[in-house]
């Protein structure tokens, strides 16, 4: 029998939503986290017939919106005791965000493993899942828009910033000094980071690397290291985690 999902990614900075089937996603919807509202989860449950809301959220309390607006719908949360379709290899898979493991599961079953995944969000992490199909852990990291908004907050004569690809690494004004202090310079962070990870779990083997996130096509957009962005990893993985938990 077809299934019809609510898929809800809630994160510090953006809340994602998207109706979706066992085999496709619809187009998400993004709303700030801050301005997400019970009455906006509401009128979407409504909408249209839904057999199962699939939520993973790091914003718990924003987790009663969502079990307010829900009215009798079964709601799946994604926990690490979920089945993911990969193990957990970690002393506390209870300290691991669920989008983390959202993602573990989507680059596993449309990429393949030994996979890791760089999530260019209010951090960007970095998530590992082995040969084996188990996620082993990963990195975290300020977000580009963190590091930049501090400089602005922090400095009396740094201009806010608007991101995209530098003219030249030299900048001939403050402006464009800061965009490429910012997009070369976390290329080179994101770039040494994976050199790190191939090299300590995976050495001489091949490795599907791939982004997803806000910042995913600016800054992977010339890494050779980066092999696919798929902007709506974490949500696949809800709509790949709800098929296995049917």
């Amino acid at each position: 029998m077809a299934m019809n999902y609510l898929l809800i990614d809630i994160s510090n900075s953006f809340t994602k939503l998207a109706f979706a089937t066992p085999g496709r996603i619809s187009k998400p919807k993004r709303v700030e986290t801050t301005r997400l509202s019970g009455a906006q989860l509401k009128r979407l449950v409504r909408s249209r017939e839904i057999d199962v809301i699939v939520a993973c959220s790091v914003v718990p309390k924003k987790n009663r919106l969502v079990r307010a607006a829900a009215n009798g719908t079964k709601i799946l949360w994604l926990t690490s005791r979920t089945k993911l379709g990969v193990g957990i290899d970690y002393p506390n898979p209870n300290a691991i965000g669920a989008d983390r493991l959202a993602n573990a599961a989507a680059v596993t079953a449309l990429y393949g493993c030994p996979a890791i995944v760089v999530d260019f969000g209010t951090a960007v992490t970095f998530d590992i899942v082995s040969g084996q199909r188990k996620y082993i852990g990963g990195v975290i990291a300020p977000g580009l828009e963190s590091m930049t908004n501090f400089l602005y907050q922090r400095t009396a004569l740094l201009p806010r910033l608007s991101l995209k690809e530098p003219r030249s690494v030299v900048g001939k004004s403050t402006m464009e000094a800061m965009r490429a202090g910012a997009v070369f310079g976390y290329r080179g962070l994101v770039r040494e980071i994976i050199s790190r990870i191939k090299s300590e779990r995976f050495q001489g083997r091949k490795v599907r690397v791939v982004a997803t996130g806000g910042y995913a096509g600016l800054i992977a957009a010339r890494l050779n290291e980066i092999d696919a962005v798929h902007p709506n990893l974490t949500l696949e993985g809800l709509r790949i985690v709800a098929n296995l938990n049917r």
